[in-house]
């Protein structure tokens, strides 16, 4: 891998990023608008909301960076950028490396501005360090932004990378211990979320929520986000090929 080539990519996504104002709304927006509407839905129960809160600060970022990275990336591959890119002395891990650099500066700020208005404007109550959601917030971001780039490689049309959401998120979504506590769930799918990494984001959330120091539980869930998200660019370089000859 090239670092010079590496950021070359990532300047070239982000110039591009640029000009999408719509884009740039969904990711940096949505999750404090999110945020912001569920903190006026439970008012009347502040508990509520310091109860799954935290949760959403991390669901909402991997949510919202899966769509734009896998609708963008594959926007790239329709027009024929990456098969222009691929014909070039750009390896792989190049190529992904950069699009997951430039993606990964968005999760950044989407993560700060989402942390920064759940603890210090809307009153989330936490025990931990905010810093410490703020780190899970943006692994969350960056798993997101990996699932991305790795099912745009399978999709057709930008509808159909709007259709891996069901297949991808959901699934994670209705496991990750959200609506139900995953050791209250029937053991299947208890068995099932304990390979979702959406699971351990929510735990990671949860552990700052009510300990006020690092847990040895803690530093589990933020590797296995962090080590899910790079398991999954590595897949997607694998899977990164020219579709003509």
């Amino acid at each position: 891998m090239n670092g010079a080539r590496t950021l070359a990519t990532a300047a070239r996504v982000l110039r591009q990023l640029r000009h999408d104002p719509r884009s740039i709304a969904l990711m940096l927006l949505v999750p404090c608008l999110m945020l912001f509407l569920l903190s006026y839905v439970f008012d009347g129960s502040p508990g509520t909301f310091d109860n799954i809160g935290a949760s959403l600060l991390g669901i909402f970022p991997l949510i919202t960076m899966f769509l734009v990275t896998s609708i963008a990336t594959l926007r790239e591959r329709t027009s024929g950028t990456l098969e222009r890119l691929l014909a070039m002395p750009l390896g792989k891990a190049d190529l992904i490396a950069g699009y997951a650099l430039a993606f990964g500066l968005l999760a950044v700020i989407q993560s700060t501005l989402a942390t920064g208005l759940a603890v210090w404007f809307l009153g989330l109550d936490v025990v931990g360090s905010p810093w410490l959601l703020l780190l899970v917030a943006l692994l969350d971001a960056l798993l997101g932004t990996a699932l991305g780039l790795f099912v745009s490689a399978f999709a057709a049309s930008e509808f159909q990378a709007v259709q891996f959401m069901p297949a991808v998120i959901f699934p994670q979504l209705l496991l990750c211990g959200l609506f139900t506590p995953r050791d209250q769930m029937a053991p299947a799918l208890e068995a099932i979320s304990d390979v979702l990494p959406m699971s351990y984001a929510v735990d990671g959330m949860n552990q700052v929520l009510r300990h006020p120091d690092i847990t040895g539980d803690f530093v589990r869930d933020a590797l296995v986000v962090a080590g899910c998200a790079v398991l999954v660019l590595a897949l997607g370089a694998a899977t990164l090929r020219r579709r003509t000859a």
